[in-house]
């Protein structure tokens, strides 16, 4: 133990030095900032619905709140409750039990919301996809927009963080409408 503290007092820590700041990044997440008050008038508030996912989609939602990411240094936020959001993110193919619930969950969010539909399952049912359109399986209804309707799509199993941001920012940049 005396010779590895005896060695690090003699060549001292060595890292990288730390990156100098970069002003073209502040200027891009303030340009974000902008835009995201420009069309939400605040900032912007997502909840998130687990509607019947594997949670592998919910993984990268989670990567969202990291260090690396940073959602939240761009003015978006995740909360607990519909009546506080402007967005809702879907996971999942629809199960039967969610399918009202995920329902009242879009009733109880204010106008104008918008839906995101995330992964393969919520943009087309997956492997859960149902025979028909309609709730065909005795367990899945298959696609998100089978329930509510969706304004963005992210397909991928799951989709990286960066996609989500883009769906996100596409969401809100084009009021829902691509």
């Amino acid at each position: 133990m005396y010779q590895i503290i005896r060695q690090i007092l003699k060549t001292g820590i060595k890292t990288e030095a730390p990156p100098q700041p970069d002003d073209a990044l502040r200027v891009e997440a303030q340009r974000l900032q902008e835009t995201i008050l420009r069309h939400v008038g605040r900032a912007l508030a997502i909840r998130h619905v687990d509607a019947g996912s594997c949670n592998g989609c919910e993984l990268e939602i989670h990567a969202l709140n990291n260090a690396y990411y940073n959602i939240e240094g761009l003015g978006i936020k995740f909360v607990a409750s519909p009546r506080h959001a402007d967005m809702l993110l879907v996971t999942g193919p629809v199960s039967r039990h969610m399918e009202i619930a995920l329902r009242r969950t879009y009733e109880a969010t204010p106008e104008p919301r918008l839906v995101v539909a995330v992964g393969d399952c919520g943009c087309d049912g997956g492997l859960f996809s149902p025979v028909d359109e309609q709730c065909g399986s005795y367990a899945s209804c298959g696609r998100i927009a089978n329930v509510i309707p969706v304004d963005v799509a992210v397909p991928g199993c799951p989709p990286t963080p960066i996609m989500l941001m883009q769906a996100i920012l596409t969401a809100v940049t084009s009021g829902g409408k691509i």
